[in-house]
Protein backbone atom coordinates (compact mmCIF):
# COMPACT_ATOMS: atom_id res chain seq x y z
CA UNK A 1 0.00 0.00 0.00
CA UNK A 2 1.39 3.51 -0.65
CA UNK A 3 2.17 6.71 1.63
CA UNK A 4 -1.09 8.36 0.49
CA UNK A 5 -3.40 5.24 0.05
CA UNK A 6 -2.44 5.01 3.77
CA UNK A 7 -2.64 8.54 4.58
CA UNK A 8 -6.27 8.35 2.94
CA UNK A 9 -7.41 5.60 5.06
CA UNK A 10 -5.94 6.59 8.05
CA UNK A 11 -8.34 10.06 7.31
CA UNK A 12 -11.42 7.80 7.07
CA UNK A 13 -10.49 5.89 10.23
CA UNK A 14 -11.11 9.42 11.97
CA UNK A 15 -15.15 9.61 10.45
CA UNK A 16 -18.06 8.56 11.25
CA UNK A 17 -19.20 5.09 10.58
CA UNK A 18 -21.95 5.95 8.25
CA UNK A 19 -18.86 8.58 6.27
CA UNK A 20 -16.47 5.70 5.76
CA UNK A 21 -19.00 3.14 4.62
CA UNK A 22 -20.35 6.33 2.55
CA UNK A 23 -16.39 6.57 1.18
CA UNK A 24 -15.92 2.62 0.66
CA UNK A 25 -18.99 2.69 -1.50
CA UNK A 26 -17.73 5.13 -3.75
CA UNK A 27 -14.07 3.42 -4.05
CA UNK A 28 -15.62 0.06 -4.34
CA UNK A 29 -17.97 1.47 -7.43
CA UNK A 30 -14.78 3.32 -9.43
CA UNK A 31 -12.91 0.15 -8.93
CA UNK A 32 -15.69 -1.93 -10.44
CA UNK A 33 -16.39 0.53 -13.22
CA UNK A 34 -12.74 0.64 -14.06
CA UNK A 35 -13.06 -3.09 -14.18
CA UNK A 36 -16.22 -2.96 -16.82
CA UNK A 37 -14.40 -0.28 -18.36
CA UNK A 38 -11.14 -2.64 -19.25
CA UNK A 39 -12.95 -5.64 -20.38
CA UNK A 40 -15.35 -3.28 -22.48
CA UNK A 41 -12.07 -2.15 -24.37
CA UNK A 42 -10.46 -5.20 -24.02
CA UNK A 43 -13.00 -6.95 -26.91
CA UNK A 44 -12.52 -3.73 -28.94
CA UNK A 45 -8.23 -3.01 -29.08
CA UNK A 46 -7.96 -5.11 -31.79
CA UNK A 47 -10.99 -3.46 -33.99
CA UNK A 48 -9.70 0.02 -32.80
CA UNK A 49 -6.12 -1.23 -33.80
CA UNK A 50 -7.49 -1.81 -37.47
CA UNK A 51 -9.13 1.56 -37.27
CA UNK A 52 -6.29 3.62 -36.68
CA UNK A 53 -4.43 1.82 -39.13
CA UNK A 54 -6.92 2.42 -41.95
CA UNK A 55 -6.79 5.92 -40.62
CA UNK A 56 -3.24 6.64 -41.28
CA UNK A 57 -2.98 5.18 -44.37
CA UNK A 58 -5.68 7.18 -45.75
CA UNK A 59 -4.00 9.96 -44.36
CA UNK A 60 -0.90 9.19 -46.01
CA UNK A 61 -2.47 8.68 -49.21
CA UNK A 62 -3.85 12.00 -48.82
CA UNK A 63 -8.04 11.04 -48.99
CA UNK A 64 -8.27 12.85 -45.44
CA UNK A 65 -10.08 16.51 -45.05
CA UNK A 66 -8.42 17.75 -42.07
CA UNK A 67 -11.11 18.98 -39.40
CA UNK A 68 -12.80 22.44 -39.22
CA UNK A 69 -12.30 23.24 -35.46
CA UNK A 70 -14.47 26.51 -34.36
Amino acid sequence: MTKLLKKAIAATEKLSEAEQDTIATMILEELADDERWEQSFAHSKKQLSILAKEALEESKAGRTKPLLMK
